[in-house]
């Protein structure tokens, strides 16, 4: 990195501009498996430098500094993400919000609640829950990921069936382009003022812009849920059962359907084995809760379903978060991940049953599960994991790659959606030009090309080169 770069970033930035090696090697890359497994054979992103402004001008300055200089900037949040869309080498800046947290704002009247971009979720619900509001995202990274990370990767939480995604909890949003302009969306409920341009910014996971500040559009608190289980024959049933739950209308928020392996992971004795779990979280408005459960309970009957004990949902919300890390799957000579895709409802089970036998197929897999998360009037999301052994640490990359490149044909053969809420990164980004076709790739170049000519914002991530 060219010392005037580094200078002049340091007159912007004073202690902000982090050089030492182990605060540059921490925030070089995301969550990725990939990276892990690359990481234990000794292949480490490092970034020429880490920007951590505190304030948007300030972070302006600093995009406007490297887009003279021609110097790649990767934007980071948490480092949550789990696809690369973090990973910074020498050439690189990090440009990090982890200064730019806290509630900016709260309205009670027009339930709106701003925050900056670094906040950590965690701390953004617990602000508003504080004021008997709730922002209704409840990812499985909620105290590790930020809110700029949600809109930048188009995000999804586990209470999404009733709350919505997150293009569809942003009320507004600020933003830095890649020419250091500032950006602010209208505050508006909704606008017929041509294309909605937070759209550009949502899901661009950091390459057409890098997200500031957040508003969020709230749902005040709701009284106490109802929790209800049931247990079906097999993977087509419970798909049929939450279609026919959601077609209607009725929201729970807390859909799962888990196959019949992860049902026994899981639920352990409140499933019998070879069996599919479906839980539930019913809340809402006084006396909503109760009806839909009603409903949904005469549903799943109807169906053939078998009332599981409420402990099993119980046992689900004390563990849904607690996952072990990469370094200690690795550490037993395991490569994993997961890998969530969706699909209409007519297709899901046959994409269920696809992606299960080709990532089986791979050697070295021990195991391919799923479960079904998010589910949407037209159908709904799959999120695969695979585990493999490897004998060998030279082949780990190998058949990581391979179990992806199996999951993600599969999907493609299907016309399936590759990408749920993950985002693409760099780990999707050869299936892009299947996602989107030619039209829709010369499209996202196009605007790629006219905000950021030279591509400096985040390459490599999202948007496939011309080949």
């Amino acid at each position: 990195m060219k010392a005037e770069i580094r200078d002049a970033l340091a007159r912007v930035l004073g202690p902000n501009l982090l050089e030492d090696e182990e605060a540059r090697k921490a925030r070089g890359r995301d969550y990725w498996s990939r990276s892990a497994v690359a990481e234990q054979l000794g292949q480490q992103a490092v970034p020429a430098l880490v920007a951590a402004p505190s304030t948007t001008e300030q972070l302006a300055e600093v995009v406007k500094i490297c887009a003279a200089n021609k110097a790649p900037m990767v934007p980071r949040g948490a480092g949550s993400g789990v696809v690369g869309g973090v990973l910074a080498d020498g050439d690189c800046v990090v440009v990090s919000t982890e200064n730019m947290t806290g509630l900016r704002s709260f309205d009670a009247t027009n339930a709106l609640a701003t925050f900056g971009a670094g906040t950590l979720g965690i701390d953004a619900e617990n602000l508003v829950r504080d004021r008997g509001f709730t922002i209704g995202n409840w990812p499985q990274s909620i105290d590790r990921s930020s809110v700029g990370g949600w809109v930048a990767t188009r995000a999804s939480g586990q209470y999404s069936t009733a709350y919505g995604n997150t293009e569809d909890l942003v009320y507004s949003l600020e933003a830095v382009l890649p020419n250091g302009e500032i950006y602010r969306s209208q505050d508006t409920p909704r606008a017929a003022s041509g294309p909605d341009l937070r759209h550009l910014l949502i899901g661009s996971e950091g390459t057409l812009g890098l997200v500031t500040e957040v508003t969020f559009s709230l749902r005040p608190l709701p009284e106490p849920g109802v929790r209800q289980a049931f247990h079906f024959a097999d993977i087509q049933t419970g798909i049929d059962v939450i279609r026919e739950v959601i077609t209607p209308g009725w929201r729970p928020p807390v859909v799962r359907l888990y196959d019949p392996r992860e049902s026994r992971r899981h639920f352990g004795e409140f499933v019998p084995k070879g069996r599919c779990m479906l839980i539930f979280l019913h809340e809402g408005p006084p006396g909503h809760a109760a009806l839909e459960s009603a409903a949904v309970a005469q549903i799943c009957g109807d169906a053939g379903g078998e009332q599981a004990e409420e402990a099993a949902v119980d046992r689900w919300f004390d563990h849904r978060n607690t996952v072990p890390s990469w370094t200690e799957l690795l550490e037993q000579g395991l490569v994993v991940d997961t890998i969530e895709v969706a699909a209409a409802w007519s297709d899901l089970a046959t994409l269920y049953h696809a992606v299960v036998d080709a990532v089986s197929a791979v050697p070295g897999v021990i195991a391919a599960t799923a479960h079904s998360s998010h589910a949407y009037r037209s159908g709904a999301n799959l999120y695969f994991s695979f585990a493999a052994k490897i004998e060998d640490q030279a082949h780990a990359l190998d058949t990581y790659d391979a179990c992806w490149g199996a999951a993600i044909d599969a999907t493609v053969d299907l016309g399936a959606g590759i990408s749920h809420h993950h985002g693409i990164g760099r780990v999707r980004l050869g299936w892009m030009g299947a996602e989107l076709g030619q039209g829709g790739l010369s499209m996202l170049r196009a605007v790629k090309s006219a905000l950021d000519p030279h591509d400096l914002m985040n390459p490599g991530v999202l948007i496939p080169p011309p080949s």
